[in-house]
């Protein structure tokens, strides 16, 4: 049933599970335990192999936006797509406890990765959830062996204004109509006309678009933000870092983005992702993705 403010937990949990059904089909879920309550983690690739933790963007995005590189990743990887805490997703947060700081995200990942028996594993996240790799990456450094960066925010350069302004809508009152046109501005995608088979970098997944519309309005607790990880620390980051950016990101300006990476990774790598923009990541992504992630992971 629809709850206050148009939130439909059901057709949430349709419209997940069906870009679940994008990923391999031997993925399974689990619900770990953490001290912020249970975390819902997507799952699959052998599972002796070395673990590798993929957290989302913020909004609507979910573990499930990752079922594009799933089966390239899972081919060197064992790889758990978590739902960040008191976000959209089918975790079951603490009702007296979620996190409120850099510190209190760090003790979820280290619940999540001890609860999942991993001592350390590599780590990779999309924009929001790329700020929260990088804050642990530099909080926990032998618990992260690689980093993954796609677009992250808040990392290296700032929001653009512009990027701000026509977001503010959807973030004053998240409805769907204002998030998919919000989501169409930035990436410059439509749907693809009824019947039609979507195609990469064109059109955005009308499954996954369904999934943005329905966690408007989820009853999710107030986000961690923070500022950016200072120069001196990341100057000091142990763990090999791969930076994709996407070309045509709204978000930020991607040049910044690269040149403040540049000057204080110290084992950074980077690389332009052309024609993709931010919430495309990273289900909409150009084709190769996938190889340049594994090929990174595993050299």
């Amino acid at each position: 049933m629809p709850r206050a403010g148009g939130y439909d937990a059901d057709a949430f949990r349709v419209a997940y599970d069906r870009v679940l059904a994008k990923w391999p089909a031997d993925h399974e879920a689990l619900t770990v335990a953490t001290p912020f309550g249970a975390t819902r983690v997507n799952a699959c690739g052998p599972r002796d192999a070395p673990p590798l933790l993929l957290l989302p963007g913020g909004g609507g995005a979910t573990s499930v936006s990752w079922y594009a590189q799933a089966a390239d990743l899972a081919r060197v990887r064992r790889v758990y797509a978590a739902d960040l805490p008191g976000a959209p997703g089918l975790g079951a947060p603490a009702a007296d406890r979620h996190p409120r700081t850099v510190a209190d995200l760090a003790a979820w990942l280290d619940g999540l990765l001890d609860g999942l028996g991993a001592p350390s594993a590599d780590l990779g996240g999309h924009s929001y959830g790329a700020w929260i790799a990088l804050h642990y990456a530099l909080r926990a450094p032998t618990r992260v062996r690689r980093l993954c960066l796609l677009d992250p925010t808040q990392c290296f350069a700032g929001y653009k204004a512009a990027y701000l302004l026509s977001a503010l809508p959807m973030l004053l009152r998240p409805t769907p109509r204002r998030v998919r046109a919000f989501l169409r501005w930035e990436t410059g995608m439509g749907a693809p006309p009824a019947g039609a088979k979507p195609r990469a970098g064109e059109t955005l997944d009308p499954d996954w678009l369904r999934l943005q519309e329905a966690a408007a309005g989820f009853p999710a607790a107030r986000p961690v933000t923070g500022p950016r990880p200072a120069p001196e620390a990341l100057r000091g980051l142990a763990a090999p870092v791969l930076l994709l950016v996407a070309a045509n990101s709204r978000t930020h300006d991607p040049g910044e983005v690269l040149a403040a990476a540049g000057r204080v990774l110290p084992r950074g790598e980077s690389e332009v992702l052309p024609d993709i923009s931010h919430h495309a990541l990273p289900h909409a992504a150009p084709a190769g993705l996938g190889r340049r992630l594994t090929g990174f992971l595993t050299g």
